[in-house]
């Protein structure tokens, strides 16, 4: 007989029967289930998420504003009136106005002009998306876009 030859010898414990006498171990007054309340009652059986008659978590999260569209784009958003501050001739892209400060970042989605404002210089504008309204505004201006 060798250790590496021998084979696992497999128990099964049977599960203790509860309420079945006091000598039992798992027997008499409660059985094991503490004292009253809804859980030391018959046939208590809770789904997944069950809060005690609580409205659960997951009912409440839609509520609380806890989910959000994962086919969602991430567009920043600048107005039209925003342009003003640049100089004349300028060539203006999304990376210029993140070193102004002006956006946050310049997400995959890309950054749109809306027509807020008007606009009074003349630029060159590259790679934006644009508003309808926006897309006459700076047609009418002078600017040109470049996409």
């Amino acid at each position: 007989m060798e250790l590496s030859k021998l084979t696992k010898y497999k128990t099964e414990k049977k599960s203790k029967r509860v309420g079945r006498g006091r000598g039992s171990g798992k027997g008499g007054h409660t059985v094991g289930k503490g004292t009253k309340g809804q859980k030391a009652r018959r046939g208590t059986k809770f789904g997944l998420g069950f809060e005690g008659g609580q409205s659960p978590l997951y009912k409440r999260l839609p509520q609380i504003g806890g989910f959000r569209r994962h086919l969602s784009k991430e567009i920043q958003v600048v107005n039209l009136n925003t342009f003003n501050s640049f100089k004349d001739g300028e060539v203006v892209t999304p990376e210029v106005l993140l070193e102004k400060k002006i956006i946050k970042n310049v997400s995959s989605d890309g950054v749109k002009i809306l027509s807020g404002g008007d606009l009074k210089k003349k630029l060159t504008l590259k790679n934006f998306l644009f508003s309808k309204e926006a897309k006459e505004k700076i047609e009418k201006s002078g600017s040109k876009i470049n996409v």
